[in-house]
């Protein structure tokens, strides 16, 4: 689309053009929209399926099943970033197409609290990570959607360091109870593995948002963006974020209780072999716990402070949209919000999975109680959804429609089928009808000779009416 308007797709040739193209529109679906409107929907939809937002995000946590340091590389660094980096990017189109801004604004701000929602009652170790990585996507994707574009990409450099410490811990944590992940079946590994747990509790208090931590000189003025932008979508991603941080805080914190802090629950075989990390995997631990705690402190002024200069001319957010300016100047009470509601998620699972976990056992036995645990435990039923209402359908239509009635029918029957069968038909008929009488035989001789003759007689009357390379082509198909 951007190559059909422009006629190029070199960033600075489209950033110069993109004022003029700004009342331009072009036909969608038989109505008009705005041109730049219509490729900012574009960009969308693929940072929706590369950074894994709301609709198109199950693959991420299924995603987790491959090793788990390409797992720190694909949530941390690589592919989930590559979407965000595009809308970030394409900032000079975006400021042109409000109504796609406001768009990506409430797809990550639906993403975030859905992707915490679902982390909270996930019983595989890695999956919950996964979640996470979800969940602080839509963060990053909303405070693109609000034009803070520099806090989106600085938010996106410090999720790298504490998600990938949180990766590879939970990768040590893996080896060391002999390749188990159901966190249910662990327990007790506080003694056993005190420089990991320390590791994994320093990213999941990052990943928090804790003080002073670096995920908090983010995931905070992010939060204060879309507050102090003072339009409905800010306000409405502000009220789904501070909840997010609320089930962010409680599944983190559920997740070290039971795997580390409550009783061993496991065999003692599978705790007889249970060890530390050795060097070479304890070393990328420390150097992420390092930065996990110091790299938002050291390189928040450089980066997202204010008169900073950092990204350049790489970034672009029209002068009327501006949320920061008023985000740092907004009330202490509104500041802390989302401090105060990670601290409760955080205390209220401590509470529950420290104190009264029996209790917890027995809430489980009511009919509400159990119909939500089955629903966030499930995903929200996304996949089921996705397998049976939509894969299963598509998969029948397919195999009936195009392989029974198309390969193996209409084209099997024209291509190696039919004529394997016409030219054994054709060649049984010539063996049986030369059976040694002349006349049969000089019938065919002469009647292949005529009709040869004709052929090379009218050759070119013949050409008028097809075209050689086409005969070549299919000759050739038919050879194949």
């Amino acid at each position: 689309m951007s190559y059909y308007l422009f006629q190029s797709l070199d960033y600075a040739t489209l950033f110069a053009l993109a004022p003029a193209y700004a009342t331009v529109t072009v036909p969608f679906l038989w109505v008009p929209v705005s041109a730049l409107d219509r490729v900012g929907f574009f960009l969308l939809i693929g940072a929706v399926g590369k950074s894994a937002q709301i609709g198109l995000h199950t693959w991420l946590p299924d995603a987790r099943e491959g090793p788990t340091p390409v797992s720190a590389l694909i949530h941390a660094a690589t592919r989930v970033t590559a979407g965000v980096f595009l809308l970030c990017r394409c900032s000079p189109l975006l400021a042109f197409a409000p109504s796609i801004s406001t768009l990506i604004t409430i797809i990550g701000g639906i993403t975030a609290f859905l992707a915490a929602t679902t982390g909270l009652l996930q019983n595989d170790l890695k999956r919950v990570i996964a979640y996470s990585t979800c969940s602080q996507l839509g963060y990053i994707v909303f405070a693109a959607g609000l034009s803070a574009y520099s806090v989106s990409i600085f938010h996106l450099y410090n999720h790298a360091f504490f998600k990938a410490l949180l990766f590879l811990g939970a990768g040590s944590v893996i080896h060391a109870r002999s390749d188990e992940q159901d966190r249910r079946r662990r327990g007790g590994l506080v003694n056993i593995l005190p420089f990991t747990y320390t590791a994994r509790l320093v990213g999941s208090l990052a990943l928090r948002g804790f003080p002073f931590l670096t995920g908090f000189y983010s995931k905070d003025v992010i939060l204060e963006a879309a507050y102090g932008s003072f339009v409905l979508e800010g306000r409405f991603v502000h009220t789904l974020g501070i909840r997010a941080a609320f089930f962010t805080a409680f599944y983190s914190r559920r997740l070290l209780s039971l795997t580390f802090l409550r009783p061993a629950n496991g065999s003692r075989i599978a705790y007889s072999g249970a060890h530390e990390s050795p060097i070479r995997r304890a070393f990328p631990l420390f150097i992420l716990s390092f930065a996990s705690i110091f790299i938002g402190y050291l390189s928040r002024d450089r980066i997202i402070g204010r008169g900073s200069d950092f990204f350049g001319q790489a970034l672009y957010s029209a002068p009327n949209n501006q949320p920061r300016l008023e985000g740092e100047w907004l009330d202490t009470s509104i500041k802390l919000l989302p401090l105060v509601f990670s601290l409760s998620g955080a205390a209220l699972a401590t509470y529950l999975y420290l104190y009264q976990f029996e209790r917890l056992h027995s809430l489980l036995e009511s009919n509400l109680a159990r119909s939500l645990y089955t629903f966030l435990n499930r995903k929200w039923f996304f996949d089921k959804v996705y397998g049976e209402w939509i894969s299963q359908p598509i998969l029948r239509i397919a195999y009936n429609q195009a392989y029974q009635l198309r390969d193996r029918g209409f084209l099997e029957f024209l291509g190696p089928q039919g004529l394997s069968t016409q030219i054994y038909a054709l060649s049984y008929n010539l063996a049986n009808s030369s059976i040694g009488f002349v006349y049969r035989i000089l019938f065919l001789f002469l009647s292949s000779l005529s009709f040869i003759l004709l052929i090379v007689g009218n050759w070119n009357f013949i050409l008028n009416f097809f075209d050689l390379r086409l005969i070549m082509l299919l000759v050739l198909f038919l050879i194949a």
